[in-house]
């Protein structure tokens, strides 16, 4: 393409300059002989006077002479003879011309130009009496007729290569702007295509393949959007399967002694495993949560409700205190159902997980207006590190941790416009404060609504206990 395009620019600046050349240099030339015969009549007219005066010989050579052409032996002046007995013809000068060309000079009465050998000559008549005309000839040699012509030429043809050369490089560099920016696009799919998800193509170069790096890049993420999900979705599908698992693991705690209860305990602990080789595997990326729309929302209470009686079966089995408080109402949030009941079954999973047993634990929901606040604490030991369990992998190296339950948890929460912070509660151990935005926007007093929610809980610990 870009060759293609050097050789379209090369042929039309070609045409064009030879269009323009040709003529102009045709024009210089004749202007060049217009100009030498029209210094050659301005210097036979220099001689007329001299002529309507006398036609001594003596005069006439010294008035000859007197010229550029004349001093050069390039003027000669023809005398006829006049009519009385004693009158000669008389010729000044070196002459060029024939008889028969001065004659007919003589009887036309008008310039003319005629081709001699070396150049051309221009014979003036000149009248010198009634009936005689007196011939003024200027020899105008070939070198005058074509003086500055040579050079004229090489300018103007130097004139035309430098624009061709001129318009094939710009032709090559427009060439460049548009082949780079296409190979650049090619590469980059060859790329996505081998399966480098980071490959993007600079939006660069014209319009059209400014819109179509625009395109790839959106396919691109799209692409890595969608590889993401589906990591996800494999991720949390096997997270949430910790619960199931959960109950598995204390039935078969108390399952006893046995080759049966041994094998129950071993199968567990292998499908755990299992669990947990799948979640590792598909958190290679991050997932990119996107939020609910419009009416992808649920009662918090109500879900909340719900998965407390599912957990505080396994709570009493255990001998775990709950407490649960501020669920006595309607707390629309956009949030999906099975969404917010796989963060709070992440967050109670965690605490049977990693608590001993007989270790309370409470769940406080507080409404602030603008969000929702769900405060999950336990009476356990506590985080050493909340900011890497918050982050991701960060409890990748503990023993039965993947540190997926809590990044669900934060996805949801960043859904709305909210967070979650890991603090210390007031049973003493763990507190995982989730903030979920009802309008999109993150609050900006959230100590205060820290606060409010940790002083309600207070109220309602001994309210219910499930």
């Amino acid at each position: 393409m870009r060759w293609a395009l050097v050789k379209v620019c090369l042929a039309v600046t070609a045409m064009v300059v030879i269009a323009f050349a040709v003529p102009l240099g045709l024009v210089v030339k004749e202007m060049a002989r217009d100009r030498a015969f029209s210094d050659a009549e301005r210097q036979a007219a220099t001689i007329g006077p001299t002529l309507s005066i006398t036609t001594d010989r003596a005069q006439l050579e010294k008035a000859v002479l007197t010229t550029e052409p004349g001093a050069a032996g390039r003027m000669a002046v023809h005398i006829p003879a006049s009519g009385e007995p004693d009158g000669i013809a008389a010729d000044i000068g070196k002459g060029r011309a024939t008889r028969q060309e001065l004659e007919a000079v003589r009887v036309s009465g008008r310039a003319t130009i005629t081709g001699v050998t070396g150049g051309s000559v221009l014979l003036q008549p000149t009248a010198v009496g009634p009936r005689d005309i007196a011939v003024v000839e200027v020899f105008v040699p070939e070198a005058a007729v074509s003086h500055g012509v040579t050079t004229a030429w090489l300018m103007l043809a130097a004139v035309g290569v430098a624009l061709i050369v001129g318009s094939v490089a710009v032709a090559d560099r427009l060439g460049i702007r548009m082949v780079e920016p296409a190979r650049r696009l090619a590469g980059a799919a060859h790329d996505l295509g081998e399966g480098r998800l980071g490959t993007r193509v600079p939006e660069e170069g014209p319009d059209e393949l400014r819109s179509a790096a625009v395109a790839f890049n959106s396919m691109a993420d799209q692409v890595v959007q969608l590889l993401a999900n589906e990591r996800e979705l494999a991720a949390d599908l096997s997270h949430r399967l910790r619960t199931p698992l959960t109950v598995l693991r204390l039935n078969a705690a108390s399952l006893g002694e046995g080759p049966a209860a041994e094998q129950t305990r071993a199968a567990v602990e292998q499908l755990e495993r299992e669990v947990d080789t799948i979640i590792r595997t598909a958190r290679e990326q991050r997932p990119q949560t996107q939020p609910g729309g419009p009416g992808a929302g649920c009662d918090a209470s109500e879900v909340i409700r719900e998965r407390m009686a599912f957990w505080s079966a396994l709570a009493e089995d255990e001998g775990r205190e709950v407490r649960l408080a501020g669920v006595d109402r309607t707390l629309r949030i956009p949030v999906a159902r099975p969404e917010l009941a796989a963060a709070l079954d992440a967050l109670l999973g965690n605490v049977f997980r990693h608590t001993p047993e007989g270790t309370a634990f409470a769940v406080d929901v507080h409404h602030s207006g603008d969000a929702v606040i769900v405060l999950v604490s336990d009476a356990g030991g506590g985080i050493a590190d909340p900011k890497a369990a918050l982050a991701r992998g960060g409890a990748r190296d503990a023993v039965g941790s993947t540190g997926l339950g809590l990044d669900i948890v934060r996805r949801v929460a960043e859904s709305t416009g909210g967070d979650v912070r890991i603090g210390r509660s007031v049973l003493g151990g763990t507190e995982v404060r989730v903030w979920i935005g009802l309008d999109g926007q993150r609050p900006q007093q959230r100590g205060r609504g820290h606060r409010v929610g940790r002083q309600r809980r207070r109220r309602g610990v001994g309210r219910a206990n499930l």
